[in-house]
């Protein structure tokens, strides 16, 4: 199988690069820009699999494709919510939400190994995809949790979290009361109830709302440091794989 990797944060393209020797798939090349693609494209025997990021540093990895007929699979490496991505579901590509799972990476892998053998192609329409991360479907997030307290039930409105967080198997909502209170829940499934406008996975402990940071400072190998208005149980960190993704959502 032969597989390259598209992305412009060189740490994250090493990274995947291990994480699919270790599945035994080879990396032949990795590339950093919509124009290096291109031309690696135009000089190049393609792949049968590609590893897209969608937001490459001189533009949408998309770009690659107006110039370029597509004549491989491809799965995207891609921070944006899963609610914007259905599209890639309709044209029957995978995708892998950063920071990537080694679990999930193995399971696009294997995923499409299995499809060899009927030599499916797949069908990719990007404007579709385009259109819809420009304009996201519209859907109703969770506007309220409950938490056990004693024998009472506790309200808690989502405008009021300034983070949600994991710790010791639990999932925690940090509210700006100075509160913590234990949900039945976790972070993955608050991933598909959290409005991806207000909240950010910024690693795999930590949401956070964007209303409630107070400050953000340099941190060491290269991460940022998240700082709350009243949440002072923990340092919250931005993992280093989600900088660029951070800084594009706050914006």
């Amino acid at each position: 199988m032969n597989v390259i990797i598209i992305e412009d944060e060189k740490p994250a393209a090493r990274r995947l690069g291990r994480l699919l020797n270790e599945l035994n798939v080879e990396v032949s090349i990795m590339l950093h820009s919509v124009e290096e693609s291109i031309e690696w494209f135009q000089n190049n025997e393609h792949p049968d699999l590609i590893f897209l990021d969608i937001q490459l540093s001189d533009g949408l990895s998309f770009e690659i494709f107006d110039v370029i007929e597509v004549k491989s699979a491809i799965i995207f490496t891609t921070a944006y919510d899963e609610y914007a991505l259905q599209a890639f579901k309709l044209n029957s590509i995978d995708y892998l939400l950063k920071p990537i799972d080694d679990e999930e990476l193995e399971k696009a892998v294997r995923q499409y190994q299995d499809l060899q053998p009927q030599k499916e192609r797949i069908s990719v329409d990007f404007e579709d995809i385009k259109k819809l991360l420009v304009n996201p479907i519209e859907r109703e997030y969770k506007k309220r949790f409950t938490a056990k307290v004693g024998q009472h039930i506790k309200i808690i409105n989502a405008d009021d979290v300034e983070c949600f967080y994991s710790e010791n198997k639990g999932t925690y909502a940090g509210t700006n009361d100075g509160r913590n209170y234990l949900l039945d829940t976790t972070l993955e499934n608050l991933e598909e109830e959290l409005s991806p406008k207000v909240f950010f996975r910024v690693s795999r402990k930590f949401y956070v709302n964007i209303n409630h940071i107070k400050d953000i400072v340099s941190y060491t190998n290269s991460r940022l440091q998240i700082k709350l208005n009243t949440f002072k149980e923990q340092e919250i960190i931005v993992s280093r794989e989600r900088v660029k993704d951070f800084k594009l959502w706050l914006e």
